[in-house]
């Protein structure tokens, strides 16, 4: 045995999980979110580019494409970029586009979240000031880089009016027409930095290993099951259109326009199946495309000069097939409450779980009717031949009827969550509290 230390004996060495002093916890925490926040914009950038190669934005004029893609990427992260055009008094062009590419949002917010949380898996509490802290300091980061991305989404290239003929006439007169876009920084820093706190706080309502204050802990079995089974829902309808859009890729005979649409509108399309087959709608019309992805039967229901809702009815009508979203809707949905149910206390009543349920699905919905509208249009004007909405222009929109999403939502939400609450009683749920055995009878 070892006797005690002599006086002049060094004490005992420091232990390798305690933090060292001064600056390196600060800058690995600056490190950590600087980490998380590039990891993001790369993962964001990827995508943008694959899929805008796939539509044939690499043929633009002027070397566009690393603008266009940057662009992108901040319309993703809910910035704005503005859309001009014209040619002095001869030539009039107006230009607008208000869509978000989803699969590089998604692309992001998952990258993001997931190495976020990287120093906190495993942790189950943390202070109010260590979390706020992490947040703001992501956030600032995030701030910086899509400062630096604004920077470089602005271009301005030159566009054909139709024909050789008019294109000479133009340059003759000094009256090319040309399309421009610049980023708005004020309104991109802004609503970006409003986009990473929402991720943020969503990851820790959602996020089983992310680690709450001691004041929020008693929220968490309210809250997290039913947040969890919406994130389901989404990455399910994702997946689930993923495999269908890699079918499609093998099987037809325009695989840029399915890769476009994977990589730039997946989630748009399939978050709108899940409101469609909940019996949810959405109300627009298509002039020209104007090189939008759009699937051929989106196409085929909403072109037309008058507004049309695009529902289960008006898809049936081209493709008998569309009856399937609201089996798909099932299954999905029951499946989240089932998990939902499992997730939280046993002492949580079957009610209960429905009404959790049809609120976090109307929540949803309403927020998937958002992100999924589309408002396109360009218009040219020649000399007065022509107007802005004529046949040198085109139009697309899209617009979500949302009272009608959240009242869906709300009907599903309570049935499958009372449904799922029921199947998921033989399930032992966190929390439950074993019932003791009887003693044995004499």
């Amino acid at each position: 045995m070892r006797g005690p230390a002599s006086a002049g004996s060094p004490g005992p060495a420091p232990s390798r999980g305690a933090p060292s002093r001064g600056a390196p916890p600060l800058l690995r925490g600056w490190a950590q979110a600087l980490g998380a926040t590039v990891a993001a914009l790369v993962a964001m950038i990827v995508v943008a580019a694959i899929g805008l190669w796939a539509a044939g934005a690499t043929d633009l004029p002027g070397g566009a494409f690393p603008s266009v893609v940057a662009a992108t990427v901040l319309v993703a992260a809910g910035g704005s970029v503005g859309l001009s055009g014209g040619a002095g008094d001869i030539v009039e062009a107006d230009a607008a586009l208000d869509v978000i590419p989803l699969s590089v949002t998604l692309a992001g917010a998952l990258v993001l979240a997931a190495v976020f949380l990287l120093p906190l898996r495993h942790r189950a509490v943390a202070t109010t000031r260590e979390l706020l802290g992490r947040i703001a300091r992501t956030a600032v980061c995030w701030l910086v880089l899509l400062l630096l991305v604004s920077l470089a989404a602005r271009h301005s290239f030159r566009i054909s009016v139709g024909n050789d003929l008019a294109n000479e006439i133009g340059t003759d007169l000094g009256a090319t027409p040309t399309v421009g876009f610049r980023a708005d920084v004020p309104a991109t820093l802004g609503v970006g930095l409003l986009w990473v706190l929402a991720l943020l706080a969503l990851t820790f309502v959602i996020s089983r290993r992310a680690p709450l204050s001691p004041r929020l802990l008693h929220f968490q079995d309210s809250v997290r099951p039913p947040a969890f089974a919406m994130l389901l829902t989404l990455l399910g309808y994702a997946v689930i259109g993923l495999v269908i859009g890699i079918v499609e890729l093998i099987t037809n005979d325009r695989p840029a326009q399915t890769l476009a649409v994977i990589f730039l509108g997946l989630p748009n399309l399939a978050w709108m199946a899940l409101g469609i087959g909940t019996g949810g709608a959405w109300v627009g019309h298509i002039d020209k495309a104007l090189g939008l992805p759009l699937p051929h039967l989106l196409d085929q229901v909403l072109r037309t000069h008058g507004q049309r809702t695009l529902d289960l009815g008006s898809l049936a009508e081209h493709d008998r097939r569309a009856w399937l979203l609201v089996a798909v809707a099932a299954v999905v949905l029951l499946a989240a409450a089932f998990t939902a149910a499992v997730r939280s206390p046993a002492r949580l009543p079957a009610w209960r779980h429905a009404v959790e349920m049809a609120v976090a699905l109307a929540v949803t919905l309403f927020v998937v009717g958002l992100l999924t509208r589309i408002s396109a249009h360009y218009g040219l004007s020649v000399i007065g031949i022509g107007d802005l909405g004529g046949d040198l222009g085109g139009e697309v929109t899209l617009e979500p009827q949302l009272l009608r999403l959240v009242g869906v939502g709300l009907l599903w939400g309570l049935v499958t969550g009372f449904l799922g609450s029921l199947l998921a009683r033989r399930v032992r749920h966190p929390g439950e509290v074993p019932v003791p055995h009887e003693p044995p009878k004499p």
